[in-house]
């Protein structure tokens, strides 16, 4: 029985101590604890007679006990899990984020891989803590970024690598490869120097980036799929891509003489295409003119032919009246624009020079034909 509900004791009747009665509580008190438990066994006594170690108890604790181990199987995937549910240690089935359930072990087991979350992978580089900036500090890692490109050169390629699980390749992650990272950053490593080693420093530097990512990413792909190891590659990402640290100054001299290189093929190309296009205009105005002449030439040509064989025509009908004509227009046209003095053969020094009168310039004259030999004028009454 308890010391403080003795009802007598050397210091009087009731809940009394050494020192008195003590201070008593105000309000309700508290349940006493030892009186809750004799209530507890005195009801377990009415519901078991014989004790735990009856017939009923053992049944009652062995149906509590299968309670709880049917109740173990119950799981919870979390929204970036995927659940895997082996089956005395063979792969049954896929489990989706939620509440699932699988039969207790030893029968059943889960697996958790973040199947669907995407994880990064470094190579060239890595974090370590840094005291004086109470953080974290990139750090190079030379031995891993530095590669031979395909025309001899050395250069540091710093790259991540993002990839995940694949919706169905979760079996294959968990039981085909035993170290995901380290064999993600294996084949980075390598599929990255294959690449660069095929390209030269130029392109690398310059404007190849893209090029050179998708080419890792699919050699990537293809290696870790012969490995069966459900990885999917989702993106290779080059962080840096420089020369050595020694030579670095050389190359950036050398990187702003290309520039300027390119820069004057650019101003270069730009006036050829001003000028070119003028000099071709120009050309193609010169020779039209010339073929314009060319067509003009030989339409008059083939005008005079035409004109000499009609004459000549006449010519055959009438031989000394067209020869006579032939002459008289030949010399009208010869002295038709000069001046003339008529000589009278009978007199002596220049008594016998008579001015001529030209007569014929006192009326309108009438056009002259071209001057061509063998042409039939219209007879202009010049003084024969």
């Amino acid at each position: 029985m308890p010391w403080k509900n003795q009802s007598g004791g050397p210091w009087g009747s009731g809940p009394k101590g050494p020192w008195g009665s003590g201070p008593q509580p105000v309000g309700p008190r508290p349940p006493d604890l030892e009186d809750l438990l004799r209530r507890g066994q005195d009801r377990l006594q009415q519901l078991l007679p014989g004790g735990f170690f009856s017939g009923i108890g053992i049944g009652l604790i062995i149906l509590g006990i299968v309670a709880v181990w049917l109740l173990s199987g119950i799981f919870r995937v979390q929204s970036e899990e995927l659940g895997i549910v082996l089956r005395f240690g063979k792969y049954v089935r896929d489990a989706q984020p939620g509440l699932n359930y699988h039969l207790p072990y030893p029968i059943e087991t889960v697996l958790l891989p973040k199947a669907l979350r995407v994880n990064t992978t470094s190579i060239g580089m890595t974090l370590i803590e840094d005291p004086s900036r109470r953080g974290r500090a990139i750090r190079d890692v030379p031995e891993e970024s530095l590669m031979l490109t395909g025309d001899e050169n050395i250069v540091d390629v710093d790259f991540t690598v993002l990839w995940r699980i694949k919706p169905k390749g979760a079996a294959d992650y968990l039981f085909n490869i035993q170290n995901s990272d380290g064999t993600v950053k294996a084949v980075a490593e390598s599929a990255m120097r294959e690449v660069i080693g095929r390209s030269n420093i130029q392109p690398i530097l310059t404007g190849a980036r893209n090029t050179i990512e998708q080419a890792v990413q699919q050699l990537m792909q293809r290696t870790l799929d012969s490995y069966g190891s459900g990885i999917q590659i989702t993106q290779v990402q080059m962080q840096k891509v420089d020369p050595p640290a020694q030579v670095i100054d050389s190359f950036r001299d050398v990187q702003a003489a290309r520039a300027d290189l390119e820069r004057l093929q650019n101003e270069a190309q730009t006036y050829a295409n001003r000028v070119v296009p003028d000099a071709r205009g120009s050309a193609a105005q010169i020779t039209q003119a010339a073929e314009g002449d060319k067509q003009q030439a030989i339409a008059e040509a083939k005008g005079q032919s035409a004109r000499f064989l009609k004459v000549y025509d006449e010519y055959v009908k009438a031989k000394e009246v067209t020869r006579e004509r032939i002459y008289l227009e030949t010399m009208e046209r010869i002295f038709g624009n000069s001046e003339k003095f008529v000589l009278d053969g009978k007199g002596a020094g220049t008594q016998g020079v008579v001015p001529y009168l030209p007569l014929g310039e006192l009326a309108p004259r009438r056009p002259q034909p071209p001057a061509t030999t063998g042409s039939l004028p219209q007879q202009s009454g010049a003084t024969r």
